[in-house]
């Protein structure tokens, strides 16, 4: 084991196989961020349509688009959406983008799917009449739910949310498949240099640890502190 633990050090120190690793950490982070962030609007839109009153044929159409792009984000793996997302439909749509780029419009599209029937279910749960009587002092339905349910279901959600940040970023692990150089493919490359992958694999999995770590942490701070502010401390 000592020797594997040289020759690790070897790559990872004095060949500055630290570089390619802080690198790929940064492509992970910036990867699940943003794709969580593109995922929140894009799931809070499709859950305000999802609940939207189907009084006309718009309203039903939009909710037929929405279960449709529901149904294929969580009915396909994420593996398949970025080969396709790369490989196929943004060529065919003639787009040049970067694949780190790529793979934050891809997973965020993958997210937002999955937040949507987190919103939805946050929606429900507050109290239908916060809606009523926002509609009641003359609110329309998109303000209503911009201005009162919306805020309400989030913090409601918030810890199935960071659930989905904790999923974003162990998923990232397969954004090498479009090219990427993430943390897992940082280490992967530290490891097929010498054929040792023993310390590498097992210095990669403590990192995802302490990253799940770190955000279950935050999102216990920040629950604490919302129930502070609605004691009114």
């Amino acid at each position: 084991m000592q020797q594997k633990w040289d020759v690790f050090y070897e790559k990872f120190i004095t060949y500055d196989g630290w570089v390619t690793v802080v690198d790929g950490l940064k492509a992970t982070l910036q990867i699940a961020v943003l794709g969580l962030l593109i995922g929140i609007v894009l799931g809070t839109l499709i859950a305000a349509v999802k609940v939207m009153p189907k009084t006309n044929i718009v309203t039903k159409i939009f909710s037929v688009i929405c279960d449709i792009y529901v149904g294929f984000f969580r009915g396909t793996p994420i593996v398949v959406q970025l080969l396709i997302g790369y490989f196929v439909l943004f060529p065919a749509l003639d787009v040049q983008i970067e694949a780190i780029n790529a793979a934050i419009v891809i997973f965020g599209m993958n997210s937002g799917a999955y937040i949507s029937e987190i919103m939805r279910s946050g929606i429900q749960s507050v109290d239908g009449g916060q809606l009523e009587a926002a509609r009641a002092v003359g609110l329309s339905f998109s303000v209503s739910m911009i201005k009162v349910v919306i805020p309400q279901a989030i913090k409601n959600i918030l810890p199935t949310l960071g659930n989905e940040f904790i999923v974003l970023i162990k998923e990232t692990s397969v954004a090498s498949f479009i090219t990427v150089v993430d943390l897992t493919k940082a280490f992967k490359d530290i490891g097929s240099s010498n054929y040792e992958y023993i310390i590498p694999y097992l210095m990669l999995a403590a990192i995802y640890l302490v990253l799940v770590m770190i955000i279950t942490l935050g999102v216990k701070l920040l629950e604490r502190r919302l129930a502070r502010v609605d004691r009114g401390r």
